[in-house]
């Protein structure tokens, strides 16, 4: 979801978008870094490259696009919540 959403917002570079249009074309793609055929290994390649693009990717977003994500989760501002308690309740 943050992906797409970046992907959409005017202000990500065009090599970030570029790049998140590589990742599931890697998925997809017969050319892997350890072939496919291998038993275990050419599979688990795709389990570690994948999620290290990802980060990668979200890593290098603007500061303007992580930041709008940031304020539309904080605790203060979800409609129909009510107000934040302290948290200091214990279950007994």
């Amino acid at each position: 979801m943050i992906l797409w959403k970046a992907f959409r917002h005017a202000e990500t570079p065009f090599y970030l978008k570029a790049a998140m249009l590589l990742v599931p074309l890697y998925l997809v793609s017969p050319i892997d870094i350890i072939p496919d055929f291998i038993p275990f290994l050419g599979i688990m390649d795709d389990f570690v490259v994948v999620p290290l693009l990802m980060s990668w990717i979200v890593s290098r977003l603007p500061l303007d696009v992580t930041a709008q994500r940031a304020y539309a989760h904080a605790p203060g501002n979800r409609r129909g919540y009510g107000q934040t308690i302290d948290g200091q309740a214990r279950r007994r």
